[in-house]
């Protein structure tokens, strides 16, 4: 076997300092203390056509911990504190394997767009012009396509201040990328605070006038596994958007009261989950009470799990939170059907907005820029 040949002396010493540099702009040293550093950067794995998946683990004094990887800006574990100071993960955890991939990783907690959720249809008119996108649920788009921005590599950004837990994504979809108009540049921040706030920031520009609708599809389970339907809900919502049997917004827009989306006071998640037909499931798009023209942010819903004792609000600018149930995850023992393994807190604008000139717009200009932020705020008492 032939040797290795070392880089000739005058090369040896950029390469050198261009490694160290590395390492220190990657964030993975721990301090004189022996204390771990607010980011560590490693390799996730890697995609079939040989990109480098990568994963950043924020820390917080605090101890709770995030992973966030580079494929589909997914959080890959989100681990946060009981009331006896045991850390449990909250959400569904993503680890790396061929399938997740080749295919993305199942029920994740990945960003969605370029337009999250359901487009009637698969198709929309802009400025007198109709566009057909890609059609993925039937007669109808959902999540943005087959290659939305779950199933991409996003290209990462550590914080200029080495001390904050954050680290920032961004992704360029191409003008046409499943027949949306416009090239869309967007930049997702994950920071995770002292006081065990996850905060995720969304921004995007665009050189076409486009639709944009961005969420993070995260599976919540406050309790770190079992059932959530014993998980107490509060959201700030007296109203939904109805819809259709394909989950197609109508356009009206109807009060929650006296209906199983009624959790105006505090309730259980499975209190009226029979109520919901065969499929006990929630899947319903809420609208949050602000002024029209209000970005705020403001306070869209609370969970408690009353065995951990943990609690977590969620605050965010966009105007509508969509509720969805999961019978993944739930316990093996007892039909499935009637469990819930996890539940999502999708911050969003309405389904379908783009066809609906009543709701609040998502289109984006060129000169604009996108802006959104969502908190999820944990506690434990």
């Amino acid at each position: 076997m032939a040797r290795m040949q070392h880089p000739c002396p005058a090369r040896r010493t950029p390469l050198i300092a261009a490694f160290f540099a590395g390492l220190i702009s990657a964030a993975i040293l721990v301090t004189a203390q022996g204390a771990t550093a607010p980011v560590e950067r490693a390799v996730f794995g890697k995609t079939p056509d040989g990109k480098v998946v990568e994963l950043f683990t924020l820390h917080s004094p605090s101890g709770a911990v995030a992973k966030v990887i580079t494929y589909g800006a997914i959080v890959a574990d989100l681990r946060m504190p009981d009331r006896n100071g045991k850390f449990a993960s909250v959400v569904r955890e993503a680890t790396a394997s061929e399938q997740g991939f080749q295919r993305g990783f199942s029920q994740s907690a990945a960003v969605f767009g370029r337009v999250a959720n359901r487009i009637g249809g698969a198709r929309f008119s802009l400025d007198g012009r109709e566009y057909n996108v890609t059609r993925n649920n039937g007669a109808h788009h959902i999540h943005g396509g087959l290659k939305n921005f779950s199933r991409v590599v996003w290209q990462p950004k550590l914080p200029a201040d080495p001390k904050t837990a954050a680290v920032a994504l961004t992704y360029v979809s191409a003008d046409g990328e499943e027949g949306f108009p416009g090239q869309l540049t967007v930049t997702v921040t994950y920071t995770l605070t002292t006081d065990n706030v996850f905060r995720i920031e969304y921004q995007a520009t665009t050189d076409k006038p486009t639709p944009v609708n961005l969420t993070n599809h995260a599976y919540f389970n406050l309790a770190g596994s079992g059932d959530v339907l014993d998980h107490v809900v509060t959201f700030n919502a007296d109203r939904y958007t109805v819809v259709d049997k394909d989950l197609i917004p109508t356009g009206e827009i109807r009060p929650v009261a006296g209906s199983p989306l009624d959790f105006t006071q505090p309730a259980l998640l499975g209190a009226r989950a029979d109520a919901l037909g065969a499929s006990r499931r929630y899947d319903h798009n809420f609208v949050l009470k602000r002024a029209p023209g209000d970005s705020a942010l403001i306070f869209a819903a609370r969970v408690r799990e009353p065995h951990s004792g943990r609690t977590m609000e969620t605050w965010t600018t966009q105007p509508g939170v969509q509720l969805y149930t999961s019978p993944l995850g739930a316990p093996a023992a007892g039909d499935t059907a009637t469990r819930a393994g996890f539940y999502c807190f999708e911050t969003q604008h309405y389904p379908d907005s783009v066809n609906h000139p009543d709701f609040p717009s998502t289109i984006l200009r060129p000169g604009q820029t996108f802006r959104s932020k969502t908190e999820f705020r944990f506690s434990a008492k």
